[in-house]
This record gives structure tokens, sequence and C-alpha cells, in this order.
């Protein structure tokens, strides 16, 4: 089934002068008088990256080539992250999702696919919340807010006296060390060594003090010593009616796959694919399957259309509402 492209989107993708599909290119905007990064590849129907936590939008660069042959994909850098301002602001997930509408609208962009990477999964399900009718499909990624266990590395990195650690990682000897552990972790083949070094990748992300200060107000926001803060399930419903695909790595051990089969029962409609052997980021460990997979949803997938009457309807009768269609089965990587 072909996706109809809406021409608004399309116009969006032409006021940018976006580069050629296979490349991708850094750019800013000042937007509330804070300058925010974000790289722009291809043409077509709008796709918005946003990254997790600590993380920039370099993250997606493993995808984003191939994604953008077919749609006009952008991918933000975060406040307080990547290339963009890290001001003593709000981290909220509420306000990242005001953050990512308002630079679409700078942009021209009136609808868009959203795609979200642990934070950036719960930034995307808010940015759904407050902004259905510009929402067109939600793709999670061992995303947040569907459960109180999370890596008990950020539970520490929550506490008091956090930011001092990290600086102390930025050492020389520290980082030595740290290096180490990541191989040892890797030996051992536990879970997290699937993921460490892109965690220590992270920890390498912040360089000074400002961005310690941005990464731990970010983290505080959503994360305390006994875990995750902010949950999506009491508004899982209201992805009835909404494209949802859920893919999680079987291996995660900063949000754990058990997440993803909550979310996957709290969200009608949805469909989850588990990737066996990967761990946090399934699209670095295996980048061919998960465009595949993503594109396969995009072409087979209807955006959603809201009316305000409709989402009032919603919000009175969580049980009843449009038609989800049938629910996704969860799916595994072999």
């Amino acid at each position: 089934m072909a996706v109809r492209q809406d021409p608004r989107s399309r116009a969006g993708g032409d006021r940018l002068g976006v580069v050629p599909p296979r490349d991708s290119e850094l750019r800013f905007r000042t937007v509330h008088g804070y300058r925010r990064a974000f790289r722009v590849a291809g043409s077509g129907p709008p796709v918005v990256l946003i990254h997790g936590i600590g993380d920039s939008s370099a993250t997606w660069e493993p995808i984003l080539p191939a994604l953008a042959r077919h749609h006009l994909v952008i991918a933000p850098d975060l406040l307080g992250h990547g290339h963009s301002d890290k001001p003593r602001a709000d981290y909220s997930v509420a306000a990242y999702a005001n953050g990512v509408r308002d630079l679409l609208g700078v942009l021209g962009i009136q609808r868009a696919t959203l795609i979200g990477h642990s934070l950036g999964g719960g930034v995307a399900m808010q940015f759904a919340y407050q902004f259905p009718d510009r929402t067109e499909r939600l793709v999670l990624i061992g995303s947040g807010g569907a459960g109180l266990e999370v890596a008990n590395v950020l539970r520490a990195a929550s506490l008091p006296g956090a930011q001092t650690v990290l600086a102390a990682l930025s050492l020389p000897t520290a980082r030595w060390q740290a290096g180490l552990a990541v191989q040892m972790l890797k030996t051992l083949g536990t879970d997290l060594g699937v993921d460490a070094s892109d965690l220590l990748r992270i920890v390498d992300a912040l360089p000074d003090a400002t961005a310690r200060s941005a990464f731990i107000r970010t983290l505080r926001a959503v994360v305390d010593w006994r875990g995750q803060v902010v949950s999506m399930l009491d508004r899982c419903y209201l992805t009835r009616g909404m494209p949802t695909l859920l893919v999680w790595g079987a291996r995660d051990a900063v949000v754990p796959v058990e997440h993803g089969r909550r979310a996957h029962e709290a969200m009608p409609g949805s469909r989850l694919e588990i990737f066996a052997d990967s761990g946090h980021f399934p699209f670095h460990t295996d980048p061919a399957r998960f465009v595949g997979l993503l594109e396969e949803f995009l072409h087979s997938t209807e955006p959603a259309r809201w009316s305000p009457e409709q989402w009032r309807q919603l919000l009175r009768s969580p049980t009843t509402g449009p038609d989800p269609g049938e629910a996704g089965a969860e799916r595994s990587a072999t």
C-alpha cells in the first residue's frame, strides 16, 4: 500500500532546500533565542529522528543515508545535547516535545512520523500526546516511560555528586580504566557489554561542565535513585488509530525488553519487533534490518489524521475510539 503524501509536508521539504538523498548536513536555527542544531537529508514524507539522553543526532548516521532515499529526514540535537545550546533551562520531556514542535514550525514541517530512541521515545510519545494532529506515526526504540526499571548506572548518575564523577571520567587515567572495563564487559559477553561502547561514547560527548550539567538536569527530569519517574502507560490508549511500531533489543540492559512488551499490550494496534542479538541500540547493531523494518512499516501504514472532535471523544471514552485495526504480533529476529 502506498503512503499518501501530505502536500504541506512536501512543501516544507522544499522550503528547507534539502541536500541530496544520500547525504546529510548539520544545520542551525535559532528558536526562542537558543541555537538548535539538526541534521537534514533527503526529500519526501517527513520523518523526525529523536536521540536519547546524552546522545546527539550523530547517533543516526548508520541509518540516515538509507532512510533519506525516500524521506525527508530531520534529526535534531535536543537542547542541552550535541551542537545545540546548553542553557540552564527546562529539560523535561514535555519541554523537549515543545522544542521539536517549534523547530518543525520554523522549518515549515506541518506533520511527520516521529521516531524516538530511549529518552527520545518518551519525547516522541509526548509529542503525539500534545500534538496528535501533527503526528502521522510513532516508532519507539528502547523507549523510556513503560516501567520503573532502568540501568543502575543511570540511577547512580542522578545522585548528588554525579557531575564530579563525570568530570573525573574525562581524565586520561580514568578514561583508560573505563575503556578497559568496557573491553572486559564485551569479553565476558554481558548484556551491558553489548552497549558498552555506545555508553562510553556518550560519556565522551560530555567534554565540559556545561554539557555535564545539561545531561544531569535532563536525567533528573526522568530518573531518580529508584528508577524512571515518568510513565506513558496511563496515556497509551491514546495511540488507538495511530500506527505504532515498537523496536527493542532482547539484550537491552538500559531499558529491559519487558518494557517493550508492556508498552505493546497497552498500545492498541501496536507492533513489537525484538532484535534477538541487540541491546539498547538495535539500529547500530543491525542497521540494515532496522532500515528494512522501518521502510516496510512506513510504506504499509496510512498516516493518522486526528480531528479535535475525534481526540475529544477518545479522551472521554478511553475504551472506544477509532478502529485500531488488528494488533501486531510480537516478532523476534533470528
